[in-house]
């Protein structure tokens, strides 16, 4: 029970009173010259006002004071350790916001609250301008404009269809079962607005003849009959997948201006959403990439809004994936210079991710911007009068390839320098006025500082120090970042280690194994954040077991080689030899890890590389749990398959199946699919139990009836039976038969992250 209870404590929704100031999500003000955040300490979430230009971070408002006031003007309770409203709108001598369903100012010269006249609430349907003056929205198939104040609403498309909708994305994403839970009938759609907010890019999302999967709601909330579900699903070899044609829509009489050119694939999602089409900052031209099916060809096109004329402006081929960035969704290190002239490309032609500048007329190479044994991994900033890059590169830092470094260069490809000169990891948000950014600086082992500096490096105003102490008393320890040799015996293989709660070395630990399965990123971060994946590691650390987290070679982050082992060779999840590898030569200098007893653990991909494990290393992994795992990519959407592991070939991909290893099974296996899973249909987990079926194999199997892909509002009830299971098979006790794991809180900032 103890244990249970110290593994609960440590999952993500509880990060947030464990750990204080670990965090800022700028909330700009103006044009970014300024911005507020709130932070949690142990006084309470507080409102932070910044000024970075005179260095000054300070409480927006004296939060007793306003929350007396507040009380006393509205008549309710109010907590001053967790005001009631989220969202601030700071002005010289007020502060403004929504609380108990009115908007209201309080005066900071005499706290003095009142109710007072506020934007109406925003739509999450709909797409505003930037001059906060219209929004854009979809009408079954087409799209329309309003005025904020809803005073004029018009049409801007009449002629959408089911097969030919506006602003659409692919229907597993777009009509998400998940949405729905969340009382939201779909995503809004997907435009950019122009800079002047006159006209919108958005495309025709052409659906015609896409097969489709079904769905059974066999348990409908309000006790109807099942319905079915009957999205359009198409898989690697499909002739016919979603296609986005391009258009411009002028929004103040409605004209639509067609890209003359053929529509992109978007099997995943909408490249608008996707940020593979974007305005020229001056709004004369919109450009956009596209790649071929195989993913071995990129290109970046010009589109006139006026006229719809196309023009290609670069194209580069290779013989596997050519990316604009390594990790799948990521924002394209792609950015057009001088009014057009030239392009800031990213690309990996020497082994290694740079960036080059390429003369827009030409398409030809002016010279390389960056150069050497390490990769850019994120393009911050241009600055085009000084002729100056910034961006994040890794494998600079001699202790740890992963960790991200702050750079800068000339266009010219020279100058290099390195702005932050530790050797910790930096994650950064650019202000949106470009003139500063925010640095938060960390490692595995490392609790954040976060501070606001210039483009020299020089720190303006140090933000926050994150304080752990509640996560100690948790039961955390530090994981320890280790690096191993790969199974080919020759390539360094980084990962995490972390050590069961009350470990003593005398004692033997089963250990857990915790993969993600996709070259599409990383599963360890390199950073304090150990992300999703990582709080279950200390979760499951929390239980008793040791626990592993490894990137192998095909997985990204490292240089073109290493993220190209997974190309043709998507069976491998990532590099399982490697975490074979490691686990052996983890256990050759630690005793106490007890290899008789390997488990392992997933979701998605992760649950994929889980059965994958049992599976192909019958003789090291003993038990495992694979939820909602991709055990079948021709049954899976073709951007996965065919970007990263090559053209569909029947008898290639058979042999990704794992079901055509379900003889082999031969320890404890669960497999868990949400019966309403649009993302991995359950039939992928369904087909591969009836080949175990055939082969008379013993393993459990749950379905969660109402489930998405995440387990939305059932991650409780997934959490424990993993657990469970675990404790049952490796720890060879039985689970407290009285304990149960609460209900997870709705977390909308999780939400909003995951929808963009």
């Amino acid at each position: 029970m103890q244990s249970y209870q110290a593994a609960e404590r440590l999952l993500r929704h509880h990060r947030k009173e464990l750990v204080l100031g670990d965090k800022v999500t700028p909330r700009w003000i103006g044009d970014g010259a300024r911005f507020w955040y709130t932070v949690n300490t142990a006084a309470g979430r507080r409102y932070v006002l910044v000024d970075p230009k005179a260095g000054t971070r300070q409480e927006a408002f004296d939060h007793e004071r306003l929350a007396a006031a507040l009380a006393a003007a509205s008549g309710q309770a109010v907590d001053t350790t967790a005001l009631p409203f989220s969202a601030i709108q700071p002005t010289a001598e007020a502060v403004e916001f929504d609380a108990f369903g009115e908007h209201w100012r309080c005066h900071l010269t005499d706290y003095v609250c009142e109710k007072a006249e506020g934007e109406a609430p925003g739509n999450p349907l709909a797409v505003a301008a930037p001059d906060r003056k219209h929004t854009v929205y979809r009408a079954g198939h087409d799209l329309r404009a309003r005025t904020l104040d809803g005073a004029r609403d018009w049409a801007l498309t009449s002629d959408g269809s089911e097969d030919l909708d506006y602003g659409a994305n692919p229907d597993y994403l777009m009509y998400s079962t998940l949405l729905t839970k969340l009382g939201l009938p779909h995503l809004p759609p997907a435009v950019a607005w122009s800079p002047d907010s006159t006209r919108v890019l958005t495309h025709r999302t052409r659906q015609h003849g896409v097969r489709r999967t079904h769905l059974l709601r066999a348990a409908p909330a309000d006790g109807s009959e099942p319905t079915l579900l009957s999205p359009r699903f198409a898989v690697p070899g499909d002739e016919r997948i979603p296609l986005a044609e391009y258009v411009v829509v002028d929004v103040a009489n409605g004209s639509v201006t067609a890209a003359q050119a053929e529509p992109v694939a978007m099997s995943m999602m909408s490249p608008v959403f996707q940020k593979w089409a974007w305005w020229a900052e001056d709004g004369s031209a919109v450009y956009y990439l596209s790649r071929t099916r195989d993913a071995r060809t990129l290109s970046l096109h010009r589109l006139d809004p006026a006229s719809g004329e196309v023009r290609t402006i670069l194209t580069e081929s290779g013989p596997t994936r050519v990316e604009p960035a390594q990790q799948q969704l990521q924002t394209p290190m792609v950015k057009v210079l001088g009014g057009g002239e030239e392009v800031l490309w990213y690309s990996q032609r020497d082994g290694w991710g740079h960036l080059y500048l390429i003369s827009a007329r030409t398409g030809e190479l002016i010279q390389p911007v960056t150069s050497g044994t390490w990769g850019v991994q994120e393009l911050l900033h241009v600055d085009e009068q000084e002729r100056d890059v910034y961006f994040i590169a890794s494998g600079l830092v001699k202790e740890d390839p992963y960790r991200r470094t702050v750079c800068k260069v000339g266009l010219d490809g020279s100058g290099f320098t390195r702005l932050t000169d530790d050797d910790l990891d930096h994650v950064v948000t650019v202000a949106q006025n470009a003139e500063y950014f925010i640095d938060s600086a960390s490692s595995t082992g490392t609790a954040p500082v976060i501070t606001v500096r210039d483009w020299t490096g020089r720190v303006l105003v140090e933000l926050e120090r994150a304080d752990i102490t509640r996560l100690e008393a948790a039961g955390w320890s530090r994981p320890e970042r280790f690096r191993v040799t790969s199974a080919d015996g020759k390539t360094d293989i980084y990962g995490l280690l972390y050590l069961p709660h009350g470990f003593d070395p005398d004692r033997r630990y089963p250990v857990i194994d915790t993969p993600y399965g996709l070259p599409t990123a990383n599963r360890v971060s390199p950073s304090f954040d150990p992300g999703h994946y990582g709080y279950e590691a200390e979760a499951l650390a929390a239980l008793g077991f040791a626990v592993i987290a490894v990137d192998g070679k095909g997985s990204p982050g490292r240089n073109k080689a290493f993220h190209d082992a997974s190309y043709g060779n998507l069976g491998d999840a990532c590099g399982l030899d490697d975490h074979v590898a490691a686990l052996h030569e983890l256990a050759a200098t630690r005793p106490w890890m007890d290899l008789d007893r390997v488990g392992v653990t997933g979701m998605s991909s992760g649950g994929y590389a889980a059965a994958r494990a049992l599976l192909r290393y019958p003789d090291v992994f003993k038990a495992g749990v694979a939820e909602s795992g991709m055990h079948d990519f021709r049954l899976l959407e073709p951007g996965l398959g065919e970007a990263y592991h090559g053209p569909f070939d029947a008898q290639e991909y058979a042999a990704l199946s794992n079901a055509e290893l379900a003889d082999r099974l031969e320890g404890k296996l669960l497999l868990i699919h949400g019966g309403l899973d649009d993302r991995v249909p359950p039939e992928v987990t369904l087909r591969l139990a009836e080949r175990l079926i055939a082969h008379g194999k013993d393993f459990d199997l749950v379905v969660v009836p109402d489930a998405d892909h995440i387990y939305f509002g059932y991650e409780h009830y997934v959490t424990q039976r993993r657990w469970d299971f675990l404790v049952r098979h490796l720890l060879d006790v039985e689970p407290p038969a009285d304990y149960r794991l609460p209900a997870v809180p709705i977390d909308m900032e999780a939400l909003a992250e995951l929808f963009g």
